[in-house]
């Protein structure tokens, strides 16, 4: 038999056959159910958290023109260490004038560019207070309002420093109600936002959205009488609120607006920010 050498027919035959099986190979690996989607389906890494992380996914969103729906309204921002440092003059000279900064989450995470959002935003002269997310799987309601005032989330009566906000929202680590009844999860928040209260003084606003709220806490009615209601909705109008309150305090209305993402309507002008500010 003879000896095949390079360039042969049954060579190049072989090589063929080897190049077809490696591209039936591939096109399975991609054919295969969540193989091209699997970056986008990780789960994040713990800390990095943002206020509306969740709400394109669980609620939809929908552009448009929302600067009338309420006859007076203050634009804000809010943000997180996802931002960086932010320009807050630029966003001072576009007309934001209110501003919330994510100080902590759990009883794990401290924003790493704190500094430079608070700070930042009231050196140019914006009216800024801070937010926690809650990941009530990890510790109760009290140690995580304790964590939070102990490391930025406090309040003074200087007219620019606004309440604490609890930002309770789709869990992104994992199941949405973190693991909890609907009963459960009412009573992690009163936890929370009596800790804050005897802490500062004041009322925690409460960051939620509507179908959030329905589900995990059985749409309850309790808290709408004491604290303000910040309402993620990506939508031309508010639509439904949670139930108990009649009217919303602050309202995300979008992820994609200019400079930093989240842009925010306060309702009505800025001397009510202001009186938020003062209680």
């Amino acid at each position: 038999m003879p000896v095949l050498r390079p360039g042969t027919t049954t060579s190049r035959r072989s090589h063929i056959a080897a190049a077809g099986a490696l591209l039936a190979a591939l096109s399975l690996l991609i054919a295969l159910p969540g193989a091209a989607s699997a970056d986008a389906t990780a789960v994040p890494d713990r800390g990095t958290a943002r206020m509306g992380q969740g709400v394109i996914a669980h609620d939809g969103r929908q552009t448009g023109d929302t600067t009338g729906t309420d006859a007076v309204q203050t634009e804000g921002v809010d943000v997180s260490s996802h931002q960086g440092n932010v320009a807050w003059s630029t966003l001072w000279n576009s007309g934001v004038k209110w501003a919330y900064v994510k100080a902590t989450e759990g009883t794990y995470y401290k924003n790493t560019y704190f500094t430079q959002q608070y700070t930042g935003s009231y050196n140019v002269g914006m009216i800024r207070g801070t937010y926690h997310f809650a990941t009530p799987d990890t510790t109760s309601g009290a140690a995580q309002a304790n964590y939070f005032v102990d490391n930025g989330g406090g309040w003074s009566r200087d007219g620019r420093t606004l309440p604490g906000v609890l930002d309770i929202e789709w869990n992104p680590y994992g199941a949405a109600c973190y693991g909890k009844t609907q009963a459960g999860m009412v009573a992690w928040i009163r936890d929370f936002v009596n800790t804050y209260k005897a802490r500062t003084g004041r009322d925690a606003v409460i960051y939620t959205a509507t179908s959030w709220w329905k589900d995990c806490t059985g749409n309850n009615s309790g808290f709408g009488a004491t604290n303000p209601l910040w309402v993620a909705r990506y939508n031309t109008t508010v639509g439904e609120l949670p139930a108990g309150w009649s009217y919303y305090t602050m309202w995300q209305y979008t992820s994609s607006g200019p400079t930093v993402g989240d842009h925010n309507h306060f309702n009505g002008a800025l001397d009510r920010v202001v009186a938020l500010a003062n209680g």
